[in-house]
């Protein structure tokens, strides 16, 4: 089963994506550049200059959906895929009606309720979402002008199948921005698929760039915190590693 079908991580990932820093972090101490991961990637990676309108944007792995809402507020068209039937649900029921109820875990069996809301201020219509297999995306996509990815790669059974298949979804001249935190399970991906941390090959990023590169040149890269919260005195906070590329006409 996959395991981001279980109700527990569609509520974990709804305060993810939609949580208040109140709800979120609530004590006046903490991480709090790591709040907001999911707008963050636009704001902090994405050259929003270069979109307008007419610009298509692509986003895998999209879970529930707050980065392709942010990217709605540059693009005229984004679509988010992801291949958990219950993210992209939640996810359509915030491009339909723009607040969803959930209720998160705070101790034990004391959960409490919560509404994820999209910003007013996004233009919901610009957005659609569908389950799909980030490592069997159709060709009828088209191209776009702007792809990326928020921790998806080390979640990939074959990972350099994924980045083989970006030249072909991004336009010249257009953006890819990925982020990942390079967490190698085996449970996910084989360690014969991994793009790093073996004896073989010890640096993932090196591995990253090996696979998209000449297709792809770095434009830039920087450490991106993120918080999730588990419980109401328990949390991951891990730092992806965030790469902006340009597409090339190789």
């Amino acid at each position: 089963m996959n395991p981001y079908e279980a109700d527990k991580q569609l509520n974990l990932y709804l305060l993810f994506h939609y949580g208040t820093a109140k709800e979120t972090l609530p004590y006046s101490f903490g991480p709090r550049e790591a709040l907001n991961f999911p707008a963050r990637c636009v704001s902090e990676l994405v050259d929003t200059a270069r979109l307008g309108p007419d610009r298509r944007a692509l986003e895998v792995g999209c879970s529930v959906g707050r980065t392709s809402f942010e990217l709605a507020r540059h693009c005229g068209e984004v679509i988010g895929m992801d291949s958990s039937e219950n993210f992209i649900g939640a996810a359509n029921e915030l491009a339909q009606k723009g607040l969803l109820d959930y209720t998160r875990t705070h101790e034990g069996h004391i959960h409490l309720r919560s509404v994820a809301a999209v910003p007013e201020d996004i233009d919901r219509s610009r957005v659609s979402f569908r389950t799909g297999d980030a490592l069997a995306l159709p060709d009828s996509l088209g191209s776009f002008d702007l792809v990326i990815a928020c921790n998806l790669i080390c979640r990939l059974p074959r990972p350099l199948d994924f980045l083989k298949r970006l030249p072909s979804l991004v336009n010249p001249g257009g953006q890819l921005v990925l982020t990942t935190p390079f967490t190698w399970l085996e449970e996910y991906t084989p360690p014969e698929n991994w793009l790093g941390g073996t004896a073989k090959a010890e640096d993932s990023f090196n591995g990253l760039r090996g696979a998209l590169e000449p297709a792809f040149a770095l434009e830039m890269e920087k450490d991106m915190p993120f918080l999730i919260k588990e419980t109401a005195r328990k949390y991951q906070w891990t730092v992806a590693q965030a790469s902006r590329w340009v597409r090339t006409s190789h």
